[in-house]
């Protein structure tokens, strides 16, 4: 049993709204309480994402009737929020919130809560192409890893309440120090991040030279610099609050170019594309949950209305469950790729021979 009986969720976007979806919907026992504009408090009303709404000049009352809060606001309105949380909430309350950095954050409010007042940094690794309570879903956080980073004076306890309630959301919990968090982030996240805008900005200074530089940028290009078009409003207190680790990185990256400079002079490129290719494949194929990975079909199929569902429910029929689908590539009009991932190798190979049934060609990962 969880010791939670009411939950307050500051900030109702994408992921506070689906934090609130997903515990009313796997933790029902827990009273949801949202603090927001009033328009956007209506809308989480409507989809049933809390149970009682208090606009921002209420956070007050909100914070001093529940015994867990979720910060769920960018990174500097976390920071900022965090003497007025400390002031109001009840003895004996845990604060956490959804920061994508932590170092900052956990040192912030060490200074903050004392006593009988108690914070564990969280960082949920799930996302969406939306923003805003619009785009809230309640299964968002299934099968994303959730990182949490308790201080050294955190009861043990507490950390493991809110483990398993993350866990009952459908996530998968990462114990992890501040600073081993943002050095992985900085690297896997940031990194890549800072990658895609300066590469589409260098393509996009040659369109003086030619139209064709964009216009053909498709295929790899498009894949590796999806991330580009993320708004700068979300990185700013990103990159502020990490950015001795995202320079580190920039750096041994750069270094990194310098070598593959050197390699493609000397006609040496092959170790690094086979080292690179050998790591590539030891990433677990479940994108989503590192820690409990699936197993992977590709199908192959035409560019139809229906397609999808005809393979999904094919599937179905069989009791296979589909814990995650994407779609990789696709010719308009001809054929594209979806990539399936199943819950256990039983299931991957049943697919396969369900699929064949009905005339698609499938192959395991």
């Amino acid at each position: 049993m969880l010791p939670f009986k009411r939950a307050a969720v500051i900030g109702l976007g994408l992921i506070g709204g689906s934090l609130g979806l997903a515990l009313k919907r796997k933790a029902p026992e827990i009273q949801i309480l949202g603090v927001d504009d009033k328009t956007v408090l209506n809308e989480a009303l409507g989809v049933k994402a809390i149970d009682q709404a208090f606009v921002k000049s209420e956070i007050k009352t909100c914070v001093s009737q529940a015994d867990l809060i979720f910060l769920c606001v960018p990174i500097r309105e976390i920071i900022r929020l965090f003497p007025e949380i400390a002031q109001h909430a009840l003895p004996g309350t845990l604060v956490t919130d959804v920061g994508s950095t932590k170092r900052e954050i956990v040192e912030e409010a060490a200074r903050c809560f004392q006593a009988d007042r108690f914070f564990i940094g969280g960082h949920p690794m799930a996302g969406g192409e939306g923003r805003g309570i619009a785009w809230a879903d309640g299964l968002l956080f299934e099968n994303a890893v959730y990182v949490l980073t308790p201080g050294s004076d955190t009861p043990v306890v507490l950390a493991q309440h809110l483990g398993n309630l993350i866990e009952r959301i459908g996530s998968k919990v990462l114990f992890l120090s501040p600073t081993m968090h943002d050095q992985v982030a900085a690297a896997v996240s940031h990194l890549p991040q800072m990658v895609a805008v300066a590469l589409v900005n260098l393509v996009a200074k040659h369109q003086n030279d030619s139209p064709l530089f964009l216009k053909l940028a498709a295929g790899g290009f498009r894949d590796m610099t999806r991330i580009a078009s993320s708004p700068y409003f979300i990185w700013k207190d990103i990159v502020q609050t990490n950015r001795g680790e995202i320079l580190r990185f920039l750096e041994e990256f750069l270094e990194t170019l310098r070598n593959m400079r050197s390699a493609i002079q000397k006609s040496e490129l092959e170790p690094l594309f086979e080292n690179a290719a050998r790591h590539r494949l030891s990433i677990p194929k479940d994108t989503k949950g590192f820690l409990k990975p699936h197993f992977d079909i590709l199908v192959r199929v035409e560019d139809k209305p229906g397609i999808v569902a005809k393979v999904s429910t094919a599937l179905a029929n069989a009791c296979i469950n589909i814990k995650d689908i994407e779609i990789l590539k696709v010719r308009e009009g001809d054929a594209g790729t979806l990539r399936l991932s199943l819950e256990t190798p039983a299931d991957r190979t049943t697919a396969i021979r369900v699929l064949k049934g009905i005339g698609f060609s499938s192959k395991p990962t």
